[in-house]
């Protein structure tokens, strides 16, 4: 369908979408149709623009006013351009090669035609135009906003790129990117080799206009030279000389000090002109041949390099500045540079070089990474707040040791694996850590997996991995769990909730299943991952949120999925909590929760716990061991840190004057209050593991004594069934 008609003076330009009413109903649902306006702007020639919509009837748009949006992230739109007669040798102007390569020209219709697709790039861009009319050269701008069907352009990407800059300075910014946004040069901050460039390509034709104008018409101060003249060539005659002429009237030939005022060039403020004009010129050539360099640089973006470049060399050898001298400085400030004509452009453009940036909607050129990638980012750095604020937390208890590297000519990528580790620390005591894109091959060399994570098969890069250490089982314990970032939306369920896509959740099974724990000092594998959640730019009433199918698996398998958006606090609140559960809740709870292997109990429960049955008061507490029809048994207070409980699935009590007799199966492992364990009063809040308890079998026919005083504290032996008549 038609989407867009611009009427110019020069040819009829159409812009058409296949899709556009599935595309626009996405984001309507997503966004909200309020937002889903984009302001036009074009340049001379243009009679009329109009919007086509569903019911055929024209929408005129005017020049500079927000309407209703036509282009949107991953989307094809088919253009095509039907020049007048007098047209010749149009082509796409786009500085980027791959744009002008889905674009053609066909010489007998006077036909240029192609297609855009601007994947998971948003922001402002243009259709650029490039012609001939009897052989003058002409050229055509429309721009527009692409906007996302998930996220509002207009509000929550700024807070994404705000969220991001605030902690990665300068990694939000990229480069050869099919839209831009408006930035402002700000004095703070760093100062970038691709805010050098996008600053002087807004400045580069006024700057270049401005030298010109010094050239033709410089500011100049006069200078005083001494010459000597002969009597009958003086034009002025001072006291002085007028004495030395008396003394010397009998001398033709006598010469005379003349003092003569000139015009020079060679002030401070031409000097510094031709300071910075090399200065630029310099770091121009630098930067075009790193540009030249990319792959997917285009012969319009070439030529428009040589030409400035060409321009600039051009103006340093201007016979003007051979009667310069060397700029050393500005001693004060000059009324000249900030006030004068030509001086004041050149000078506000050198500082505008010199200064950082500030994304906030200015009117030069800045490209950012894709919504995708910010996405991610985002979520990584989301994640790490909410931990930090889960565990109560200061800056200083944070240590951040990831870092920024360098990604081809101009940007930075966070790093990943060991290079974007952040550790969160009380008094010296690591509590958990936060690693970003770790890649986990079977490569024992590879200087991004995670220590002693293992996979067996093809390499797995989760987006986020957060790993809790826990001291109540066993002394440095980690729980790790995974987090995906996906900018994708799979639909709308029946309560009106954003789904994830299928996909992804799936790939979160393969992520449990295939990431493995491996210690170098044992072959032996073992499970690491104990859950795996994808974060999604969904949205939905939190109380609907919770009852999704999504949701409800987190609880059932482990696996499931959080709706996360900018300045969505409610959705955000979900995940808070959840890992603030994760934090709390104690390791023994978290691994009797994990569904075990259908007959793993049987298969490889080799480990068991022998433990002192003490009487209490719980009614029949000793007696129900002594006779095998126990189902609960409660340890002390204090439960030692070396005992694992992961694989632990048999139990022996120990009857104190007759000793060890009966197996029974460990059931559960939860926590209790001593109140729960005994049935008094006393000590309520005191904590107790239980273990819930099932008989299985007698080991021995009779009681069989053991030596006590290799317990530990007297009360529990970590064992194996085949160990266990060493004792």
């Amino acid at each position: 369908m038609e989407l867009l008609k611009i009427k110019h003076q020069d040819f009829d330009l159409f812009i058409e979408c296949g899709k556009f009413n599935e595309i626009w109903g996405k984001a309507k649902r997503n966004v909200g149709e309020d937002s889903l306006t984009s302001t036009y702007t074009w340049s001379d020639g243009v009679e009329w623009v109009k919007r086509l919509p569903d019911d055929a009837k024209e929408i005129a748009i005017n020049q500079g006013e927000a309407a209703p949006a036509i282009f949107f992230d991953n989307t094809d739109y088919p253009i095509w351009v039907e020049f007048r007669e007098w047209v010749k040798h149009a082509r796409f102007g786009s500085m980027l090669q791959a744009d002008n390569e889905r674009f053609s020209f066909h010489r007998r219709g006077r036909i240029l035609s192609g297609f855009l697709n601007y994947g998971n790039e948003i922001g402002r861009s243009e259709i650029n135009l490039i012609y001939e009319v009897e052989g003058r050269q002409r050229r055509f701008t429309f721009g527009y906003e692409v906007l996302s069907t998930k996220l509002n352009y207009h509000e929550h990407w700024k807070q994404i790129v705000a969220d991001i800059e605030a902690e990665y300075r300068m990694l939000s910014l990229d480069y050869m990117k099919r839209t831009f946004h408006g930035f402002n040069p700000d004095t703070n901050g760093e100062r970038p080799d691709l805010v050098w460039w996008s600053v002087f390509e807004g400045e580069q034709e006024k700057f270049v206009k401005a030298v010109r104008s010094i050239i033709d018409r410089p500011r100049h101060r006069m200078h005083s030279i001494s010459t000597y003249q002969r009597a009958d060539k003086l034009q002025r005659i001072t006291t002085n000389i007028e004495n030395e002429l008396v003394e010397h009237r009998r001398e033709p030939a006598h010469l005379y000090r003349v003092e003569e005022q000139i015009p020079s060039n060679d002030t401070q403020e031409n000097r510094f002109l031709k300071y910075a004009l090399g200065e630029i010129s310099k770091k121009y050539n630098q930067l075009k041949e790193r540009i030249e360099s990319l792959k997917n640089t285009s012969e319009e973006m070439r030529k428009e390099m040589n030409k400035m470049q060409a321009t600039l060399k051009h103006l340093q050898h201007n016979p003007f500045f051979r009667t310069v001298g060397r700029f050393k400085g500005l001693n004060q400030e000059s009324l000249i540079l900030q006030k004068a004509s030509g001086y004041s452009q050149a000078y506000r453009t050198w500082n505008l070089l010199r200064r950082a940036y500030s994304l906030n909607d200015g009117i030069y050129r800045l490209q950012t990474k894709d919504i995708a990638t910010l996405y991610e980012i985002w979520c990584f750095i989301e994640v790490s707040h909410i931990v930090k604020e889960q565990l109560h937390l200061g800056d200083e208890d944070v240590d951040h040791r990831n870092r920024m590297e360098m990604n081809g000519i101009f940007t930075w990528e966070l790093g990943k694996g060991e290079h974007s580790r952040i550790l969160f620390k009380k008094d010296n005591v690591e509590l958990a850590e936060l690693v970003y894109n770790p890649k986990h091959t079977d490569k024992v060399n590879d200087n991004i997996s995670m220590e002693n994570i293992y996979v067996a098969t093809v390499a797995q890069k989760p987006d986020i991995v957060l790993q809790l250490t826990k001291d109540d089982m066993r002394k440095g314990m980690k729980m790790t769990y995974l987090f995906d970032a996906k900018y994708r939306i799979d639909g709308r369920d029946s309560r009106g909730v954003d789904t994830p896509p299928e996909d992804a959740i799936n790939q979160m099974h393969r992520y449990r299943d295939a990431i493995y724990y491996k210690s170098h000092s044992s072959a032996e594998l073992k499970k690491e991952i104990i859950g795996g959640y994808i974060l999604f730019p969904g949205d939905g009433a939190p109380a609907d949120v919770e009852v999704s199918k999504f949701y409800k698996t987190i609880d059932e398998v482990n696996i499931g999925a959080f709706p996360l958006r900018p300045k969505d606090k409610h959705n955000r609140y979900l995940l808070e909590q959840f890992i603030k559960e994760l934090i709390e809740k104690p390791s023994a709870e978290i691994v009797t929760e994990m569904i075990p292997q259908k007959g793993a109990f049987v298969e490889v429960g080799n480990r068991v716990l022998v433990g002192v049955a003490k009487r209490s008061n719980r009614k029949g507490y000793l007696e129900s061991f002594e006779d095998g029809t126990a189902d609960l048994y409660y340890t002390g207070p204090k439960f030692p840190t070396t005992i694992a409980l992961h694989n632990l699935h048999f139990f022996i009590p120990y009857i104190k004057g007759k000793g060890i007799r009966d197996v029974y199966e460990v059931v559960r492992v939860r926590t209790i209050t001593a109140q729960e364990a005994k049935q008094d009063d006393s000590n309520g809040d005191d904590m107790r593991l239980a273990f819930e308890l099932k008989f299985n079998r007698r080991l021995f026919a009779e009681y069989q004594k053991i030596d006590t005083s290799k317990m530990i504290n007297y009360t529990f032996i970590d064992t194996t069934f085949d160990q266990i008549s060493g004792y």
